[in-house]
């Protein structure tokens, strides 16, 4: 798969966004936003959305962490499967680190996706701790959440 070129999203994205977000199955990992919410996130700069048209997107909140703590509260790739996150991930990573001064990159995922946990493992991020019963999902049932995090000199290291 040839490299992505990511952007910072604008308004006209919403449209990509939301689609992406309501993929079959990102129901019960993802979660969603409304495309006033989108919007209202776009327009604050604490939250920085990436896209790689076509391709996928990462949610991240926290530019302003005064710790330098980013959380990424979504990275979803438009077509699973596809090795597309394997580029993505490590894309999204690179971009944070070099253009934010964020120190920690944090996220946490649902227990049972182990596709994710393979790929945040893969790219260097580790486990901080499970948040048990932390989600809830829209027919009422719970799910834990794994946290995990990449530093900024684990990524420099892994980066040389």
């Amino acid at each position: 798969m040839p490299a992505l070129t990511l952007r910072r999203a604008t308004e006209a994205d919403v449209p990509f966004i939301m689609e992406t977000e309501r993929l079959p199955g990102y129901e019960r990992t993802v979660g969603r936003f409304e495309a006033h919410e989108h919007e209202q996130h776009l327009a604050d700069p604490d939250w920085l959305y990436l896209v790689a048209d076509g391709s996928g997107l990462a949610i991240m909140h926290g530019l302003n962490n005064r710790d330098g703590n980013l959380c990424m509260r979504r990275f979803m790739v438009s077509r699973q499967f596809c090795g597309i996150g394997t580029v993505l991930l490590p894309a999204v990573v690179r971009t944070v680190f070099e253009e934010t001064q964020t120190h920690r990159l944090w996220l946490h995922y649902v227990r049972e996706n182990e596709i994710a946990a393979r790929l945040y493992a893969r790219h260097g991020f580790q486990i901080e701790g499970v948040d048990r019963e932390a989600g809830v999902r829209p027919d009422g049932s719970r799910f834990d959440l794994i946290n995990a995090s990449l530093l900024r000199p684990e990524w420099a290291a892994r980066n040389l």
